[in-house]
């Protein structure tokens, strides 16, 4: 349960719709490829090996805080990492991202794959997280993260990035029995996983549905809104839960039937039309396009004013990107996207007292 330290932290506050002082930035991606001690590491070992060495994934996870004045970590890790032990090989290859060399693609294949104990498995990544939260402690608070289980059986059953998805919803409209089999099982896997995460030690998730705005509202509803809301409901209230999606201006009060404290919208909508949609009853978080921290300070300083403009001081704000961080996003522009936030919304929120 959250203790009266942590109730202090802008970050978790906003995940409960209480009053800030300022709105609480954090970015996904913030440990990453812009950063010049973090293409320094990727020289040395590969991204799985800095996935699974807790010092390195701690070492990761803490190398934008030595720089931004971020309100909250991320643990570094990826949203594949509880496939391998469910026994779905897959290797990232250069230029291409994650490759399935096996997809699943039939009821045998699904059948074959296992639950299993996340402390035991991915034992790296709890140990990663103790790191983090013992160097932490009193400053910011540590997320933790999974993908959803359409996002993972998309990648499963494509064998890697798809631009339309045809393998997956082919799958979901011939045999919606394998589908529901495989969604159930991901669903499992996926509580469990972020369950252990809680336990050692995060004190907030987000579920990354990255790929589920090429669905219908439909196709949403009926294939996807199940297995996500039982994820989402298998964690419990002990820590704030994020539900993230991108491309799913379509889906926004889906998405809030299926769960979540906090829901994430992309650049494609307005951010104060979209939390009109879903009620002021549930926080929100977004949504500056990534691109725009290519463009000239001035030009960032805009889309922050107006993105706070929109959200006018509500409880509940949280600022981010629509997306990931760019790898060749300059890392000055992230510095003063961090200090405009805070400065800006501060202003708006004591001109509200």
């Amino acid at each position: 349960m959250t203790n009266e330290k942590e109730k202090q932290y802008p970050f978790l506050r906003a995940c409960h719709r209480r009053p800030t002082p300022y709105t609480p930035i954090w970015l996904m991606r913030q440990a990453g490829r812009y950063m010049k001690e973090y293409r320094t590491l990727r020289k040395k070992y590969s991204f799985m090996e800095m996935c699974k060495d807790p010092e390195l994934a701690a070492e990761v996870t803490l190398q934008p805080l030595k720089h931004f004045r971020l309100d909250a970590a991320i643990i570094f890790s990826d949203i594949l990492i509880p496939l391998e032990p469910m026994g779905v090989g897959f290797e990232f290859a250069k230029g291409e991202g994650p490759v399935f060399h096996r997809p699943i693609r039939i009821s045998r294949d699904v059948e074959k794959l296992r639950l299993f104990d996340p402390k035991e498995e991915l034992s790296f990544l709890m140990e990663a997280i103790r790191i983090v939260r013992k160097e932490l402690e009193g400053k910011i608070p540590l997320i933790g993260f999974s993908g959803a289980p359409f996002t993972l059986a998309s990648y499963i059953i494509e064998g890697g990035y798809s631009k339309n998805y045809v393998l997956t919803k082919a799958l979901m409209y011939q045999d919606p029995s394998t589908w529901s089999k495989l969604m159930d099982k991901l669903s499992k896997v996926l509580i469990r996983c972020l369950n252990a995460q809680i336990k050692a030690g995060v004190q907030a998730i987000q579920v990354f549905d990255s790929w589920v705005g090429c669905l219908s509202p439909r196709d949403y509803e009926e294939y996807v809104l199940p297995y996500s809301k039982k994820v989402l409901k298998g964690l419990g209230q002990s820590v704030p839960v994020i539900h993230f999606g991108t491309s799913t201006s379509a889906l926004l009060e889906l998405m809030k039937r299926a769960g979540g404290d906090v829901i994430g919208v992309d650049w494609r909508v307005n951010l104060d039309e979209a939390w009109e949609r879903i009620g002021h009853d549930v926080g929100i978080q977004g949504n500056l396009d990534p691109v725009v921290l290519m463009g000239p300070i001035g030009f960032i300083k805009k889309e922050v004013k107006r993105i706070l403009k929109q959200a006018n001081g509500r409880p509940g704000h949280i600022f981010n990107l629509g997306h990931g961080i760019l790898p060749n996003t300059p890392v000055e522009s992230v510095a003063a996207l961090v200090d405009m936030v805070h400065e800006y919304s501060s202003m708006t929120k004591q001109g509200r007292r």
